[in-house]
């Protein structure tokens, strides 16, 4: 038989900067900028360090230190009956309209555009077809006249 080990040592294997990160990111954001600026403020290569290492580990930029598998299914979570018939009713109408109103707005666009290549191209046919043509036997009798 053997043991189940865990993905995470107990807090006593941990080193202090490792624990220090977990705290840090079960806080926030906030917690993270309030730490860099403590250590601007009483020794600045700490502020120093502790700004290249959120930048380095893509946690400034984050909406949140948090890890993000929590919001990956937040997402879906918006499809799933919520237990009340009516408003689980209400939310499938709203949608459907949605989506039609989504579908009427795409063939109005495409409409628009089709309609805007069609008057560029009849303008374009006009100006063409206002230009003067100039025929080649024209061209040929002018030089013969020119030349004698």
């Amino acid at each position: 038989m053997t043991a189940i080990t865990s993905p995470t040592p107990p807090h006593s294997q941990q080193g202090w900067f490792t624990r220090s990160e977990a705290w840090l990111d079960q806080k926030g954001k906030g917690a993270w900028i309030a730490a860099m600026v403590l250590g601007f403020v009483f020794f600045w290569p700490i502020g120093l360090a502790l700004l290249f290492y959120m930048i380095w580990s893509k946690r400034m930029f984050n909406k949140s230190c948090r890890s993000r598998k929590a919001w990956a299914s937040h997402g879906m979570s918006a499809m799933k009956p919520s237990g009340n018939s009516a408003f689980d009713a209400y939310k499938e109408d709203t949608l459907r309209r949605l989506e039609q109103e989504q579908h009427d707005f795409e063939s109005f666009m495409q409409r628009l555009r089709d309609a805007k290549d069609k008057a560029e191209f009849d303008q374009f046919m006009d100006e063409r077809s206002e230009m003067p043509e100039t025929a080649p036997e024209t061209d040929e009798t002018d030089r013969a006249a020119k030349s004698h």
